[in-house]
Order: structure tokens, then sequence, then C-alpha cells
């Protein structure tokens, strides 16, 4: 029997296999998240010891929180993606912004500061949402208009001037992470944020402090993809350690900057400034208290990181949730090598034109 060739055949059978590999491939990432959540016993906080570890706990704020673009919510990680198309659905533009910040993880034994530059994330998406019909917005969305930063613990002065402030609308066409057009625009917003007292799963490196080869590694900004230990940076260090420059006290190393508070005009101690210069008030104990147990990390204190050996997962909800749902999409990915191979199998027989009579 043969069979002719039909154009529009074809092209279902070649989006088929696309979206079948598709599948699989993110099927087999799941498979293997799943495997090493799985495979890793969960450990509490305080009885970890260097080496690869899982702990699952709730999420706390660090030194500072971010702010996300698209709802102006407090978080530690967000994903925000904008997608603009014209009436005819026509892509216009794309944007996608990707942040952290170190944070901590408590259980009930303790907590661990993560440090999540090249970390891999399974967050959920907390907004997804479109313009309307006639081109209005999403009623959720609420664009961030002022800086992505903001203190884990404003003091209170910070926090009744917040209060005080009178904000504008955001003005959405001209709006920094929107490039703007002429004419109405359809346009596809969605964010995925880890939020204060979301439960997480993480699968890294426990490691002193002291290991880290960059402690501002914790900010993965649009360096996500590169490795958590620069092997250059590495190399320097590990040269001017060999030559006996390195400085290993951060007050010799950086001066005032090593003074608890010094950069918020409120520091531990009195600094060496010029005697011309305007002398800042001393913090009081329960702020120095406060400074303290912020910033400072003991050398010898554990924290988690990626390391070139042990990739560092973060992964929403309890590890049985996070093993569920990779599992999950497993199965689906292998529906997708069936709707592969089928779609495969038709094109073959579409080129050749049939299988013969």
């Amino acid at each position: 029997m043969d069979v002719a060739f039909v154009p529009e055949v074809a092209a279902l059978s070649a989006a088929g296999i696309l979206a079948g590999l598709w599948l699989l491939l993110r099927g087999m990432g799941g498979y293997r998240i799943a495997a090493r959540v799985g495979d890793t016993s969960t450990s509490t906080i305080a009885s970890l010891a260097a080496g690869e570890v899982r702990v699952s706990g709730v999420v706390v704020p660090a030194e500072v929180t971010l702010i996300s673009p698209l709802q102006s919510a407090s978080c530690v990680y967000y994903r925000t993606s904008i997608r603009e198309r014209d009436d005819f659905g026509r892509g216009m533009s794309d944007v996608t912004e990707e942040r952290a910040v170190g944070f901590r993880v408590r259980d009930s034994s303790g907590e661990i500061r993560v440090f999540p530059r090249a970390a891999r994330w399974d967050i959920p998406v907390r907004f997804d949402d479109r313009t309307g019909t006639f081109g209005e917005e999403p009623a959720g969305l609420d664009l961030r208009t002022g800086s992505a930063i903001g203190m884990a613990e404003p003091d209170h002065a910070a926090a009744v001037a917040a209060l005080l402030t009178v904000r504008g609308t955001a003005e959405i066409d001209g709006h920094p992470l929107l490039r703007g057009a002429a004419g109405r625009v359809n346009r596809e917003y969605r964010e995925a944020r880890l939020t204060t007292g979301d439960t997480v799963t993480i699968v890294g490196r426990a490691m002193p402090f002291a290991d880290l080869a960059d402690p501002a590694e914790a900010d993965i900004a649009a360096e996500s993809d590169l490795p958590a230990d620069d092997p250059i940076v590495a190399a320097n260090i590990a040269e001017a350690r060999a030559a006996g420059i390195l400085l290993a006290d951060p007050e010799d190393a950086w001066g005032n900057a090593a003074i608890p508070g010094f950069g918020i005009g409120r520091p531990t101690r009195a600094p060496e400034l010029d005697p011309a210069a305007s002398r800042p008030a001393l913090a009081s104990a329960a702020e120095a208290a406060r400074s303290e147990r912020t910033f400072d990390i003991a050398p010898e204190a554990l924290v988690l990181a990626s390391a070139p050996d042990v990739p560092l997962l973060i992964a929403h909800g309890l590890p049985g949730a996070t093993v569920e749902r990779h599992r999950d999409r497993f199965i689906v990915g292998l529906f997708g090598a069936v709707l592969a191979i089928a779609s495969a199998m038709t094109f073959a027989v579409m080129l050749s034109g049939g299988f013969g009579t």
C-alpha cells in the first residue's frame, strides 16, 4: 500500500519528534534529581560533617533579600520571564532575569548558611498571567520600581522611612524590564520565587567557610552557569598563599570595611578616619549584637555550597515531595519517548512513500 506524502502530516510528525525528545530529556533530568535526592539521607544541621549532605528546613534570610521584578515580593531567589507578542502572535521580545542571594536554612537543630551560586533550582512558579483581551495588565502585576535589594532585618528608622515613602505607579512600557512597543502588546508574565518561610530540600557539599574561594559567589546574578570555584581566582589565591602575602585577617585586608555596621553608618567600634572626616555614631549594644549575628561567619563554620564534584541542588518542599515530583516528570518523559518514536516512524513512512503494495 502506497502512502502519499502529506505536508501537514509530515509537519506534525516532525513536531512530535521534537516535543517527544524534549519531554524525554526533561524526564531524564528529573530521574537524575529524584535518584540523587532519594539516595542521600537527610542529616540534621547540628550533626553535619564536611562532605555531600542533604538537609531540609525552612528558608531564613541572611544579610539581604531580593525584591522580585513582577510582584515586588521579598525573596532570596527569583526567575522572571516576560514574553511580548503582537496581535498576530509574532514574537517581539523575550526578557529573562534570574538572581539569588545567600540565605540560611533552619531545622529543629540549628541553622546553616547557603551560598547558592551555580546551584540548580527547582522552585515553583508563583505568578503566571498575561495581558487581557483589551490589553489590560493582570491584577497581580506589581512591577518593582526601586532597588532590587532589601535588608533582611531593616532597623526601625528604615522601616518608618519605607512606610512614609509615597511610591508612584510603575509605567509599564517605560519599565527597565520592558522595551515597549508601538500599538497594543500582548505580554506573558512568569515568576518563580523562593521566599522566607518556604520549606526546601538542599543537596550539596558542606564545607568550612574558610574553604570558599570567594564568599561573593552567594549572588549568582547573571553568572549562574559559572562554576562555584573560579580556577583563575583559586590559582591567584594559592599563589598569594604560597608567597606569604595573603592576608588572613579581614581587618588588615579591608580596613574599616571589616568593621560590622560600617557600611550602614553604625559601626560597632570606632573606625580609623581622617581627622577632618565626620565620625559616625557607634552602634548600640543591641545593634552590634545583631550585626555580629547577621554578618559574621566563623572560618570553621560549615556552609552549603557548590563544588565541582558535588553540584548544589535547591528544591522546594520536603524530600519526599521533591522525589515524587521528579519521578512524575520522568514518567512523562517516557511518554515523550513513545511519542518521538511513533512520530519518527510516521515521518519515515511519509518520506519513503509507504510500505509498498
